[in-house]
């Protein structure tokens, strides 16, 4: 594996262009200005929000004016930290920033209480009278959805003031996560001493060699079981921050504030649990066929996730993964696939790792900003898969910005994952229908199976996992490091069955996911892959009519709530029928990939 560079020796056309949102810490620093400007301006409106149409309507679009402000600003700090987490200058401007907000919430925290106060037939009265307020319906409708969980002006304030220590472990984490872990080294395949990083952690343990991914596993687990106190202590206290943010609003469980936003009901998150419950024989009957075909006697963690053939180290250079992207999305239509190739020449990706880079892959944007992607490509096929999804993300923020105003535009996460998938969905099928050997073609089927094992059966494994710790801590559990590493091996050993080992060192991997410190995050790729596979294989099929429905989805931002729009595609969340028909589909592709290997 390639040393990994420093920032300077990238090609500028591989990194992201920040200098189009703030060509200067300057113009930052002038920005906040405003900033604390527009925010005096609309706490200027403490006490008379409401008092008629007029007002109300020059309120919501100052609001919209300092929100758009904001998000810029975030952004770019965000983007600006991630190129390198140890940058004394990016962290403390992110510092600032991040105060500023904190201030801004706690001035402005007093707007849901007081619009709350006015009863909803008065604001009924105001979009009749005022046609410039029909923009803002339905977000009126969102906000007194809230009024029986809103608190008083006052206590809703000192909330305010509490979020930036109440976000304390989730910014623990990213610092432990991005900058301060350390593995240690292990030996490649080549039989070369290498760190182990985040990035490279998914090469070796789908190495071919099985003492490599052994390594591999054991040397990050053990550094993860050395500090198992301090990050059990850090998602403890992730966990009750969130249980005291429900408790102090009156909802039920931290799991009923969570999914709230989005109007969610809790029967969609235990229907995809009692689903996935239902279909584990599918996995078992998968990792069965892997122990075969691999040739083991017993099937451990560290050997899920390697391909059952040799793939013969085949990797892509980033032009050859755009190229085949752009081909494979050719099914959503040439304005999709001419957009996408725009944006990609137009400095939205930081492709390539570097050192002290935030690891991972995301997109994000505001409605001032082209989106943001950012990525640590190395070249596999995975790298280009991911590519994909976070691209898919990015042309859903794209279109929402160009079809949406600013208090819509930006879709709920429940959404994001549907739009990313989907392409993840169509650049499989492309891979397979172009495989040039009946190997390949067993790569890229085991590829699919293994998405499915990891984005539905394993995220609901997350998500149970999840679900369970949030209600220990609301019923007095205490949350010890055995807790969580108990529930945690156990459930393992639930969704991979006994044909799989789970590996003691498996009760540890809990304290690697950074999506626990955005609670009930992780469900949302199962709900999102599902639907995905019900709208992906209509397009495959030709369907003209969903296509259009599904550019139409991409357009809609936030106009709408996510199983609403769903709906308007065919495609309804509220039923087991989605999962049921994405565990089938898996079936189908193990079955085929039975047929193909001689099993």
């Amino acid at each position: 594996m390639e040393q990994i560079k420093t920032r300077s020796k990238i090609e500028a056309k591989y990194k992201w262009d920040l200098k189009a949102i703030y060509s200067s810490e300057t113009e930052v620093l002038n920005a906040l200005n405003e900033i604390e400007e527009q925010t005096k301006e609309l706490v200027s409106y403490k006490g008379k929000i409401m008092q008629d149409s007029a007002t109300l309507y020059a309120f919501y679009q100052l609001h919209d004016q300092l929100s758009r402000l904001l998000e810029k600003v975030g952004i770019y700090v965000l983007l600006y930290l991630d190129e390198d987490t140890t940058n004394s200058d990016a962290q403390a401007l992110k510092m600032k920033v991040m105060h500023l907000l904190e201030r801004v919430g706690e001035e402005t925290s007093f707007i849901g209480p007081e619009m709350l106060k006015t009863p909803y037939t008065v604001v009924e009265q105001y979009l009749k009278e005022n046609p410039k307020l029909e923009l803002y319906r339905f977000d009126l409708e969102k906000v007194y959805r809230f009024q029986k969980y809103t608190l008083t002006e006052r206590e809703e304030e000192i909330i305010a003031m509490a979020s930036n220590a109440l976000d304390t472990p989730d910014e623990v984490f990213t610092h432990l996560d991005n900058a301060d872990v350390h593995y240690g080294k292990i030996r490649n395949e080549e039989n070369q001493e290498v760190e182990l990083t985040n990035e490279n952690y998914s090469v070796y343990i789908e190495s071919k060699n099985r003492e490599v991914r052994k390594n591999a596993f054991e040397t990050l687990y053990h550094y993860w079981e050395g500090i198992k106190n301090t990050v059990s202590a850090t998602l403890k206290g992730q966990i009750k921050a969130t249980l005291f943010q429900s408790k102090v609003h009156h909802y039920n469980s931290s799991l009923e504030a969570s999914l709230y936003d989005d109007n969610i009901s809790l029967s969609v998150y235990h229907n995809l649990i009692d689903t996935v419950h239902k279909n584990l024989d599918k996995m078992y009957d998968f990792m069965e066929f892997k122990k075969h075909m691999l040739g083991l006697e017993e099937l451990h963690m560290y050997d899920i996730y390697v391909d059952v053939v040799a793939e013969e180290n085949k990797t892509y250079s980033y032009e050859e993964a755009k190229e085949i992207i752009l081909e494979a999305l050719k099914p959503l239509g040439e304005q999709y696939v001419m957009d996408l190739k725009k944006g990609l020449e137009s400095g939205w990706v930081d492709v390539y790792p570097t050192q002290n880079k935030k690891s991972g892959a995301y997109c994000t944007a505001s409605y001032e900003t082209h989106p943001y992607v950012l990525l640590n490509y190395y070249g596999r096929l995975g790298s280009v898969s991911t590519a994909a999804h976070e691209l898919g993300h990015a042309m859903h923020y794209y279109y929402s910005i160009k079809h949406q105003p600013s208090v819509y535009y930006s879709y709920p996460i429940f959404s994001a994952e549907i739009a990313s998938t989907v392409n993840e969905v169509l650049l499989n099928e492309y891979m397979y229908q172009h495989a040039e050997s009946k190997n390949e073609k067993i790569i890229i089927l085991t590829k699919f199976l293994s998405n499915v094992r990891a984005t539905i059966y394993r995220q609901t494994m997350f998500a149970e996992f999840e679900m369970l710790m949030h209600e220990k801590e609301a019923n007095g559990v205490p949350l010890t490091e055995k807790e969580f590493s108990n529930t945690y091996y156990e459930l393992n050993r639930l969704y991979y069955g006994d044909g799989v080992v789970s590996d003691d060192l498996i009760r540890y991997e809990w304290e690697r996911i950074p999506h626990f410190y955005t609670p009930f995050y992780v469900y949302k790729y199962a709900t999102g892959l599902s639907a995905a596979l019900a709208i992906a294989s209509k397009i495959l099929a030709g369907d003209t009519k969903t296509r259009d429905k599904y550019l139409q989805f991409l357009s809609s931002g936030d106009s709408n709530y996510p199983l609403e729009l769903l709906k308007e595609v065919g495609v309804d969340m509220t039923t087991p029928a989605p999962i049921e028909e994405a565990l089938h589909l898996f079936d189908v592709k193990l079955q085929e990939l039975k047929e193909l290997c001689g099993y």
